[in-house]
């Protein structure tokens, strides 16, 4: 019986021993294997870590030039000159040039929308001929720019106030025919809007977050009630328009600041209209 005992535990040990075996080549392997996919690891490590910032950020800037060169004006020109800005008040048909609200209240246009929609007036304001056209604009910040666009495209416009009827009652002296009706804002330009209206004629209008557009043609999302960016969409929409009649050294001629004054280089903070999160 010991004999027997003795010959069971060397069996035992055996098997222990060749199981330890076999564990110890199980973990060798799995430490290679470990070893091998860490090397592999690292090396696409190095590779990311090796790529020149400079590529990326040259990259970043021709992709910034690309999107700027399918636009009518870089669209973070827009925030500097306050386009963006709308009011606390959003009416339904506004709410869809709007992306968000600041901490005050103020809602927010995206400039791409500004720009596009600016694109569809220049196309529908090139249809017609200067003499067939009129700009109406009551606010007085938009007035210097109101003159500008006259002087520069030959339009005839109305500050301070518009004689209301002058399209629509042939009694009146100064009575005249018009295609085209340019407003600088709905509600203050009400009268010229309405005359439009009642002998259906087309309104193109800028108009801010609290405007009512039922009545508009074609809408120009944007601040209507800061020169600076009145100015800014009457210098495009004069430029545009020499441009689609043939007269480039007229529209290369035209100097922004003549439009909406000088602007500080800084940039607002509501960086998210340009990308229309």
């Amino acid at each position: 019986m010991p004999r027997q005992n003795k010959k069971t535990e060397t069996e035992k040990e055996k098997i222990e021993n060749a199981e330890n075996k076999i564990l110890e080549e199980k973990k060798e392997k799995l430490k290679e294997k470990l070893k091998s996919k860490a090397e592999e690891l690292a090396g696409k490590i190095e590779i990311v870590d090796e790529k020149d910032i400079k590529k990326e950020v040259m990259s970043s800037e021709e992709k910034k030039k690309a999107r700027n060169e399918k636009t009518l004006f870089p669209l973070d020109d827009y925030v500097k000159y306050s386009c963006h800005l709308g009011t606390r008040a959003v009416t339904p048909k506004m709410r869809q040039f709007v992306y968000k609200r600041r901490a005050d209240g103020i809602a927010v246009l995206n400039t791409n929308n500004i720009d596009k929609k600016l694109k569809e007036a220049v196309e529908f304001l090139s249809q017609f001929n200067a003499e067939d056209i009129f700009l109406a604009c009551k606010r007085e910040a938009g007035w210097p720019a109101t003159l500008k666009f006259s002087e520069a495209t030959g339009i005839r416009v109305f500050t301070k106030k518009y004689p209301a009827g002058i399209i629509t009652n042939p009694n009146l002296k100064d009575f005249f025919e018009t295609e085209l009706v340019i407003i600088c804002d709905p509600w203050l330009d009400k009268n010229a809007l309405n005359d439009a209206d009642l002998i259906k004629k087309p309104v193109i209008a800028l108009c801010d977050t609290n405007n009512l557009i039922d009545k508009v043609t074609k809408i120009i999302p944007c601040n209507n009630k800061s020169g600076k960016s009145i100015g800014l969409i009457l210098y495009l929409l004069a430029r545009e328009y020499l441009r689609a009649k043939g007269k480039e050294k007229e529209a290369k001629k035209l100097n922004i600041e003549d439009f909406a004054g000088k602007i500080e280089s800084s940039v607002s903070e509501d960086k998210g209209a340009i990308e229309g999160v």
